[in-house]
């Protein structure tokens, strides 16, 4: 069983604001999500990653050096993966890096930046509900591409709506200029006689 407290060691106790304004955070943490990203992570990777005890801390623990992270993305890849080096190390800035790889690597294959976890949410467990969000978009996007490399269940992720391009000819772009939409209305011989804005203010 993991050891309580694991990675928090160089925290103290939070008291006050900070200690309910982590609460709240700690609050977002999905324990279904968990689940099914656990088992996609696991199918995805292969057995090499192994699985994390169950819980936050587990999942954190699991995740934190960035290894089955970088994994991860590398496994949506045909060729040209994106994290050249992965190799576990038990210094706090060699996981941190490694943790930056995975991040950049993620934003290259499509993840927003708003679904984007700081090293920090991860590396301290300060907001691991932000990573599952990460991992989350990722699986989505990985579901919505459909390049093979999937390897999960498709009703594990949302499908990202995907961009409707529409064409239209030079004729029919001048034609829509002259008309006008029924809820934009017309003003032709509108003017503001007889409008009034309230109450004038009176002067004493």
């Amino acid at each position: 069983m993991a050891t309580k407290g694991v990675g928090m060691a160089n925290k103290g106790p939070s008291f006050g604001l900070s200690r309910q304004v982590q609460d709240k955070i700690d609050s977002k943490y999905d324990t279904e999500l968990e689940q099914i990203l656990v088992e996609w992570i696991s199918r995805q990777c292969g057995s090499g990653v192994g699985k994390p005890e169950a819980g936050k801390l587990g999942f954190q623990t699991w995740l934190k050096d960035g290894c089955v992270l970088s994994e991860l993305i590398n496994s949506l890849f045909t060729s040209d993966k994106p994290v050249k080096k992965i190799q576990s190390s038990s210094s706090a800035f060699k996981q941190m890096e490694q943790i930056s790889q995975f991040l950049n690597a993620a934003e290259k294959y499509g993840v927003t930046k708003t679904d984007m976890f700081q090293t920090v949410d991860l590396w301290e467990g300060k907001d691991l509900a932000a990573v599952q969000r990460t991992l989350s978009a990722l699986g989505s996007l990985a579901v919505t591409k459909d390049e093979g490399t999937y390897k999960g269940e498709q009703n594990w992720f949302f499908k990202k709506a995907q961009e409707n391009k529409r064409d239209f000819s030079d004729d029919q772009l001048k034609a829509g200029k002259n008309v006008i939409g029924l809820q934009m209305g017309s003003n032709q011989g509108a003017s503001q006689e007889g409008m009034s804005y309230g109450r004038p203010r009176q002067i004493m």
